[in-house]
């Protein structure tokens, strides 16, 4: 697993100490404040970085709203950023894909989830000293992003792409792209230990269902939250053409774009 992409706790908990490591926390205030933390890190709820007033824009916030909450809370570009929530990383994932997408070059998941790191770590209620910076984007050129709109999916529908919906099984069959395969995005998660899958065994999963590196991948869900943890997680096995459609079933549907339903035989 791409250490750059994703870390261990046992990586984490080596580098509390480090000033250029900044850990996130995404859950709500009342979790971070009433539950507890990872020591350091600081708290960006997940509603905070998410913007559904305009579909055609997925649920991105913009460059400039994103910039000020990483200002807030103290971040500077060339910083290590860490991510995590309490739900097998789905939100804390959707954070590196906005961090990426707005030009953080060093942004990661850590592996599992809050209750991952607390039953190895300690944790804590003290909030960090927070000295504000003024941070500057840097978006990504559309030649850059992994993220595609209504128009690139169209044209990848006539490719041999692989259109991966992450979704629940009765949201798939409700509606779901032409062709498209199911991939519950928590089949990657171990339940156990809350953390992902062995490499080796999560890539024996994707080629079961045909999500293999030498293939266009096209990701996507109803809001691009699940896909971002798909994203990441392939990423970190070092898949390199993976498409995030960000505006989603959503985008796709208010466009009047063609859909299947029902269940699919396997």
């Amino acid at each position: 697993m791409d250490e750059t992409v994703v870390v261990s706790p046992d990586w984490l908990a080596s580098r509390l100490d480090e000033p250029a490591v900044r850990i996130v926390d995404v859950r709500d205030a009342w979790e971070y404040d009433g539950i507890g933390h990872v020591p350091g890190a600081v708290n960006v709820p997940f509603d905070s970085y998410r913007d559904e007033s305009d579909v055609d824009r997925g649920t991105l916030p913009g460059a400039d709203a994103f910039a000020d909450l990483l200002g807030d809370a103290g971040i500077e570009p060339d910083d290590t950023i860490v991510a995590y929530d309490d739900t097998h990383g789905v939100f804390a994932a959707r954070f590196v894909l906005t961090a990426i997408e707005y030009g953080h070059d060093d942004v990661r998941l850590l592996d599992g989830d809050y209750s991952a790191w607390n039953r190895e770590y300690e944790t804590t209620s003290d909030e960090p000293d927070i000295e504000r910076t003024t941070y500057e984007p840097d978006p990504l050129s559309p030649d850059e992003t992994p993220l595609v709109g209504y128009e690139a999916v169209e044209d990848a529908l006539e490719r041999d792409a692989v259109f991966v919906d992450t979704r629940e099984k009765d949201e798939f069959e409700e509606a779901r792209l032409p062709g498209a395969l199911r991939f519950d995005w928590r089949e990657v998660v171990d339940e156990e230990t809350r953390r992902l899958k062995p490499p080796a065994e999560l890539e024996d999963l994707l080629e079961d269902y045909g999500i293999t590196p030498d293939r266009e991948i096209v990701l996507y869900c109803n809001t691009a939250r699940r896909i971002s943890h798909t994203y990441v997680v392939l990423t970190a096995l070092g898949y390199e053409n993976v498409r995030f459609y960000e505006g989603s079933l959503t985008e796709w549907l208010a466009h009047d774009g063609e859909v299947e339903t029902g269940p699919v035989d396997t």
